[in-house]
């Protein structure tokens, strides 16, 4: 008997492992080479030098709700005019919430659907107490060492002054498009865009305009960033995540620290963040997380290609995995980070109300009601207000058609510029201006034509912010060719 069971065994064994051998062969890349095209070229020391002007405006986005903008921002408006005649000529403009521009590049079939590139022209501050680690000044503009230095290189100017330059080359050769393609370009993205995106959306809606789809910022190639990948990646991202804000209030009599009861608002408060960080919101891979890496895993070393070939048997160990790293954690589920402490005045007064405030980026497959409701029951104490935070609060997009014809557009266009590299559908695991795009969109789908590496991420609003000389010559011939890819 036993051996009749250990024989069974055994077999079993080989058919779990025979099985497991036939997927891994057959999970492979599927072909996606592209036609080589001639690209036409581009100066790209010339770019540089313009999009080294643009840097220098100074279009400082600060806080929510900021009204006040001085002169930098209507400069760069009246800079995109001056530096792009035959653009500016062959395009109609409009602007929207006094600051952001809409330009029309109309087409010669109206049969076709309008289609929309997206970018913004303002920036974050830079922080004072860094500004001696800067290896050129943040609004300098400076090309040095090949590479063009300031604020605005990485996010977002580069993208604005690409389109511009592609359809500048494109409007000179005397090219025009069959289908309608729109540009906007924000002027408050960094803080909401609830002026210059959302306005644009209300133009609009108000124009009875609907895009096939739409193109934003979100991602870009990705080089050396995933471990275990030696091509580049281009992660077109399909989706975007919610936003939310949460205060969590814990309340108490208060009085003098030299006589505390044993539970104070604020070891209560620490009590209840605590129980909170402590409970991930469950995730795993389903939706844009799963399309995100199936089309990662066949270009995998083979351990880890049987492990993705046959999610099956080993799902709840590909998840653990993945969880360990912030960035593959951030794609599975909806993160939450305590961000924000109020408590007492002085040191040596018990506060009333002790306040954190608890930022969650939301994925698709979750909801503000349904993360509200995990926060209530992770923290469990009914004594605990937990309210929005005003002003802070998006539902996470809808999931766009990694199949539709702007992605296979993208795709195409990825390869043809770009050569050998990965093209998957991702998630932006930030916030874009594509919440409100999204809105007048088909399809919305957000990345930006440049080659980024882990160093390149790390200088995205922070110090030392660059772009090379050759990377924003790729763009504009990028631009180019997707307009000529996606607008016939």
């Amino acid at each position: 008997m036993v051996k009749r069971i250990l024989k069974l065994v055994g077999v079993l064994l080989l058919v779990l492992v025979a099985v497991q051998a036939i997927n891994t062969v057959r999970y492979k890349p599927q072909n996606t080479a592209s036609r080589a095209v001639d690209l036409p070229p581009v100066d790209s020391a010339a770019v540089a030098a313009r999009l080294g002007q643009a840097i220098r405006f100074q279009t400082i986005s600060k806080v929510a709700g900021q009204t006040e903008r001085g002169p930098a921002f209507q400069g760069f408006i009246d800079w995109l005019v001056a530096t792009y005649p035959a653009a500016n000529r062959a395009m109609t403009r409009v602007m929207v919430g006094e600051l952001t521009p809409i330009y029309r590049w109309e087409g010669s079939d109206e049969a076709l659907e309008p289609i929309l590139l997206t970018a913004h022209y303002d920036v974050v501050p830079v922080a004072q107490s860094g500004l001696a680690d800067w290896q050129q000044k943040p609004f300098s503009g400076v090309i040095a060492d090949g590479f063009i230095w300031g604020r605005g290189a990485l996010d977002d100017k580069s993208a604005v002054v690409a389109i511009m330059e592609a359809i500048e080359a494109l409007a000179t050769s005397g090219f025009s498009p069959k289908r309608t393609i729109y540009m906007s370009f924000g002027h408050d993205e960094e803080i909401g865009g609830s002026k210059g995106a959302a306005s644009a959306v209300a133009y609009f809606k108000d124009q009875g305009i609907q895009m096939a789809w739409s193109l934003d910022e979100g991602s870009m190639i990705l080089k050396d960033v995933i471990g275990g990948l030696d091509m580049p990646v281009a992660s077109i991202n399909v989706a975007e995540k919610g936003y939310l804000s949460l205060d969590i209030t814990a309340s108490a009599e208060g009085g003098h620290s030299s006589l505390p009861p044993r539970d104070t608002a604020v070891s209560t408060l620490a009590a209840a963040v605590t129980r909170l960080q402590s409970a991930p919101v469950p995730g795993g891979l389903t939706g844009a997380s799963k399309e995100f890496f199936d089309a990662l895993g066949p270009h995998f070393s083979l351990s880890k290609r049987i492990l993705f070939a046959n999610q099956w048997f080993y799902r709840p160990l590909l998840e653990m995995v993945l969880s360990g790293a912030p960035a593959t954690d951030a794609m599975m589920r909806t993160s939450k980070a305590p961000t924000m402490l109020v408590g007492s005045a002085k040191d040596n007064v018990l506060p009333q109300k002790a306040i954190a405030t608890v930022n969650f980026r939301i994925h698709p497959r979750d909801s503000i009601d349904s993360i509200i409701s995990h926060t209530h029951e992770m923290i469990d104490n009914p004594d605990i207000e937990v309210a929005i935070r005003e002003g802070f609060g998006n539902e996470p997009s809808a999931v766009s058609d990694k199949d539709g014809a702007g992605f296979r557009a993208l795709a195409q266009t990825f390869r043809q510029v770009f050569g050998d590299l990965i093209v998957v559908p991702g998630l932006t695991v930030a916030a874009t201006d594509s919440v409100h795009y999204s809105k007048v969109s088909d399809n919305s789908y957000r990345i930006n034509p440049f080659v980024f590496t882990g160093e390149d991420i790390k200088r995205l609003h922070g110090r030392n912010e660059r772009i090379s000389v050759e990377a924003m010559g790729l763009a504009v011939q990028f631009y180019g060719a997707l307009i000529r890819n996606g607008g016939v």
